[in-house]
């Protein structure tokens, strides 16, 4: 078996790895939610589970399908940007803060999108998982700034 040898990145890949198992069970969350409410966004399923008249949207679909597309909106960057930031030398300690704090606050946005928690619960979240972005984002522009 493979081993990959920079600390730094192996520990980016087991968060961005749990961050996609959680994109995929949002998406799964918001599947589920539609069979259950029986709102289907096409004529096709809904005519396949009861009939036309499930061709509809549902608020609570929508608020799944809403935390997944944030997900999408805040996670791919981050697979991005923390690769690269990986691959420049930073401390493991530093490293590993950056990907625990967007893990948890990415976990937390979810957990607050999908059972309305009380504001402002989901903007700090979404907030505070900015803040280890932001950091690598620049962290990697000084990185390679020399050869732009």
């Amino acid at each position: 078996m493979a081993v990959i040898r920079n600390e730094v990145f192996s520990c980016f890949v087991f968060y961005a790895v749990l961050l996609v198992v959680k994109m995929y069970t949002i998406a799964i969350i918001t599947g589920q939610v539609r069979l259950r409410k029986k709102a289907f966004a096409n004529p096709e399923d809904a005519m396949r589970h009861g009939g036309l008249q499930f061709h509809r949207e549902d608020p609570y679909v929508e608020r799944c399908r809403r935390a997944h597309i944030n997900d999408m909106e805040n996670i791919l960057p981050f697979l991005f940007v923390g690769a690269i930031y990986s691959l420049t030398g930073p401390s493991l300690t530093v490293a590993r803060l950056h990907f625990l704090i967007f893990f948890l606050c990415r976990m937390l946005h979810s957990f607050a999108y999908l059972f309305a928690l009380r504001a402002p619960t989901r903007s700090l979240a979404y907030t505070f998982a900015q803040i280890p972005c932001v950091s690598m984002a620049v962290q990697v522009l000084m990185a390679v700034a020399a050869y732009a």
